[in-house]
């Protein structure tokens, strides 16, 4: 009888024992590292897809479950990107990631209240001076990209004037911007010395939307801008909606974000985008290593932050993959400064001429460095606003 109760309570022990071990197994299994990303849009947007792409490439480049990354879209530059801040906090994300320029103030508030967090905000620049050890921008250099995209449109303005479409005076680029913020005319501005290199007689036309993505509204401002005798569109806004216009009435455009061929196979060039990808997998190591980052994070070509989507055969011209990988090449080495200032004027002076006679120009001090403008000088967010001779705001 002894033996018998000895051995029910043996196999008690052994069974409690298997059981706290497949528990503590269990236990070890469950995610410690959370990522939460706030999105302004969805995969409907290239902007949000992108973003959306990169937040895939940073899962599989560090083995992270469904689990460990919280998604959550749609949410607007309100009051609302606080709570969803907030509401990732408390699900446990130890690294929370805001992407649109609205959403900075809400995520500093949030970093404010939960100092063991770390957050990162997309195209901001408040991070610095807040002095919160937790918070953090980032913003690839996407002007190399623009760049790069505006010698292929510029390739193509030659084109159609040595065919006789347009007369050299004709070659007006038309773009669709989003907001007249610094990112926005640092944008259109490297665009646009791009083609400049190429095609010397370039001049362009900027209307803005106020939007991020309003397709209707791209789309009816990229046809506005065709009406004013634009022949190459391109943009700063997240939709599709100036490409399709571009498509319907046989004008060649340069998108962003995504490859716009699937809806302008006759008019899409190529598309300035950005490998979110790169700041995602770096960043979400350092923290998952407990080890810091940049808090102020910018990079381009040399670390493959930057790209221009596949280059359209169809409407591109035969010389535009060689000319694109030698500003590719020559970016890298340090041989191209996308703003070169003896490439651009402003009011008829050079910028280092209007630095020396001081007043609001005076500011601009600081990023000028070996006959160049240099953007995102020890900042993420861009920082060239100046506007240019040549290019016109509507």
């Amino acid at each position: 009888m002894k033996k018998s109760i000895a051995l029910v309570l043996a196999l008690a022990v052994l069974t409690s024992s298997m059981f706290a071990a497949k528990k503590s197994k269990k236990e070890k299994k469950a995610p410690s590292f959370k990522v939460g990303v706030i999105y302004i849009g969805d995969e409907n947007e290239g902007y949000t897809e992108a973003h959306m792409k990169g937040v895939a490439e940073m899962k599989k480049t560090l083995g992270l479950t469904d689990a460990q990354v919280i998604e959550k879209k749609g949410i607007p530059e309100s009051e609302k990107c606080y709570d969803a801040a907030i509401d990732l906090a408390e699900q446990g994300c130890t690294y929370i990631i805001a992407t649109s320029f609205g959403h900075e103030s809400y995520l500093i508030q949030a970093a404010k209240e939960y100092p063991k967090i770390v957050f990162a905000h997309a195209t901001g620049y408040q991070a610095a001076s807040t002095g919160l050890k937790n918070m953090h921008n980032f913003m690839p250099s996407v002007y190399q990209s623009r760049y790069v995209s505006g010698i292929v449109a510029g390739l193509k303005l030659n084109e159609m004037i040595s065919s006789g479409k347009i007369k050299a005076s004709e070659a007006k680029i038309g773009y669709v911007g989003a907001y007249p913020y610094a990112e926005v005319v640092s944008g259109y501005t490297s665009f646009f010395l791009g083609a400049r290199s190429i095609c010397p007689s370039a001049t362009m036309e900027v209307r803005y939307t106020n939007s991020w993505a309003d397709m209707s509204l791209e789309k009816e401002t990229a046809e506005a801008l065709i009406a004013a005798k634009c022949v190459l569109i391109s943009q700063h806004a997240d939709t599709t909606g100036a490409p399709s216009a571009c498509e319907a009435h046989g004008v060649p455009c340069v998108g962003y974000n995504v490859d716009m061929t699937a809806v302008a196979p006759n008019a899409a060039l190529t598309s300035a985008a950005l490998n979110w990808g790169a700041f995602y997998t770096l960043s979400a190591k350092a923290v998952m290593a407990g080890e810091s980052f940049d808090v102020d994070w910018s990079k381009g070509y040399e670390e493959n932050a930057v790209y221009i989507t596949k280059i359209n055969s169809k409407v591109a011209t035969a010389d535009a993959n060689a000319k694109a990988d030698a500003a590719i090449a020559a970016i890298k080495d340090g041989s191209l400064k996308v703003f070169n200032t003896k490439t651009f004027t402003v009011g008829g002076k050079s910028l280092e001429d209007l630095i020396k006679a001081g007043g609001d120009y005076a500011k601009y001090a600081a990023y000028v460095k070996d006959g160049a403008f240099n953007e995102q000088n020890g900042f993420a967010a861009p920082a060239f606003d100046l506007r240019i001779d040549g290019i016109v705001e509507r």
